[in-house]
């Protein structure tokens, strides 16, 4: 017997193993959990390998080396417990997004912002959607549908990676999974990968202490997340956060020594009725019911935009959200637009005043060769009919991160200056954009 066919036929052997374990479980009223499933799949592994080496020895054949026993045990836990043959690369460190489209070549790209392309991993599109569909039936938020009738699957994996997958309405099948770098959680560990300097690690953190509410732009991969999560983890202890994300990203629940008073909300899609869709302008107007002290947005990009202002401007200062935007400049025209999707009526004068007295700071960060750099902090100063005034405190600098540019307000100077931020790189003046 090939090295293939016993794996295939393990796993035949595992699956019925597990289907009677689990009917026994339910008899007993005592679900397994994640720890117990997989210490009885090892179980189960090592007998029939144990089983499949005495058959060996009796038929006079050679047996399986370690190594080859390693990798089919490995394999099998991968698909019973994992992404199947995807789960290597999500175990990597070194890769940050895998892009799979059917039976073609995986490509990832990596830390470095280096791209690589792989081996196919399924020799079937079909193989590929059943691999999302068993990734779905193991969701902790219940299984979502992937089918011709629901054609996009949205999870968040254990290890917090995002799987988004599309079927029908492209060419083949395919599947993007982001990886979320939690361990970067800190302006300390960002300033040591060159993300940002000391200078703007000392201001983000007067800022964030200062409780000033802060948009982080930049386009997507560009670290927005992981730049939103350290600022978070800036948040005194005794504060109470509610997060609102359409997956779960930020990963506060991973930080819970620094946030122990936190609620997590996501958004969910209509049922295959079309009902009971919640979506992120719901989980804002939910949010300001659960009495936060802050409100983080993993990604505001439509009606969503409107209550989180008026929480902004009502008494939630401190609070952050990111937005895709190539400019810190550009975050105010969208913003404006996502208003508009409300169906407020505001004319756009007045929707900028809401903006100006919500939103005090507004950060942008790129990755342009492979680096990961903040270009620009403007601070919001006012509005005028339909121009919103502000500062560029910080400007881009060539090859690095921004450095100090216009002289900022002196209602923020002496906030930042109470909260610890030295202010002596602030002595050249300059004007107001």
């Amino acid at each position: 017997m090939s090295k293939d066919d016993l794996a295939t036929r393990l796993r035949g052997f595992v699956a019925e193993a597990l289907v009677e374990r689990r009917h026994e479980a339910r008899n007993r009223a005592n679900g397994l959990s994640t720890e117990t499933d997989e210490e009885s799949l090892r179980a189960v592994i090592s007998s029939y390998l144990d089983r499949d080496a005495t058959q060996r020895l009796l038929g006079g054949q050679s047996t399986l080396s370690a190594e080859e026993e390693y990798e089919i045990t490995r394999s099998t836990l991968d698909h019973f417990m994992g992404l199947g043959p995807l789960q290597r690369l999500l175990d990597d460190e070194d890769v940050t997004d895998i892009h799979v489209r059917g039976t073609g070549p995986v490509w990832v790209k990596h830390r470095d912002g280096g791209r690589s392309e792989l081996p196919p991993v399924v020799d079937t599109d079909e193989e590929l959607i059943r691999l999302v569909r068993n990734a779905s039936s193991r969701s902790s938020r219940g299984e979502r549908r992937f089918d011709a009738s629901t054609v996009e699957c949205n999870l968040c994996l254990p290890d917090g990676s995002r799987l988004f997958a599309v079927m029908d309405v492209s060419a083949s099948p395919s599947v993007v999974i982001r990886k979320h770098q939690f361990a970067l959680s800190s302006l300390e560990e960002l300033r040591r990968g060159g993300l940002l300097t000391a200078e703007l690690e000392s201001f983000f953190r007067a800022a964030v202490r200062a409780r000033r509410n802060i948009v982080i732009a930049g386009g997507t991969g560009s670290g927005k997340t992981t730049l939103l999560r350290a600022l978070m983890n800036e948040i005194p202890r005794d504060e109470r956060i509610v997060t609102i994300e359409d997956a779960y990203e930020l990963g506060i629940d991973r930080f819970s020594d620094l946030h122990p008073d936190f609620d997590t909300l996501q958004s969910r899609p209509p049922n295959i009725e079309g009902r009971g869709e919640i979506a992120l302008a719901d989980l804002t107007r939910m949010a300001l019911r659960m009495d936060p002290d802050r409100v983080a947005v993993g990604e505001v990009r439509g009606a969503e935009a409107f209550p989180m202002l008026l929480a902004m401007s009502q008494g939630n200062n401190g609070s952050m959200c990111t937005l895709h935007a190539d400019s810190t400049r550009s975050v105010f025209p969208k913003l404006a637009a996502y208003v508009s999707m409300a169906n407020t009526g505001l004319p756009v004068d007045v929707v900028n005043l809401v903006i100006a007295n919500a939103v005090h700071l507004v950060v942008h960060i790129e990755l342009a060769g492979g680096i990961r750099r903040i270009t620009s902090v403007r601070e919001v100063v006012d509005a005028d009919g339909p121009r919103i005034i502000s500062n560029e405190i910080f400007e881009p600098r060539e090859g690095g991160s921004a450095e100090v540019g216009y002289p900022m307000t002196g209602e923020l100077r002496e906030l930042l200056f109470e909260h610890g931020y030295d202010m002596s790189s602030f002595g050249r003046l300059r004007g107001v954009s």
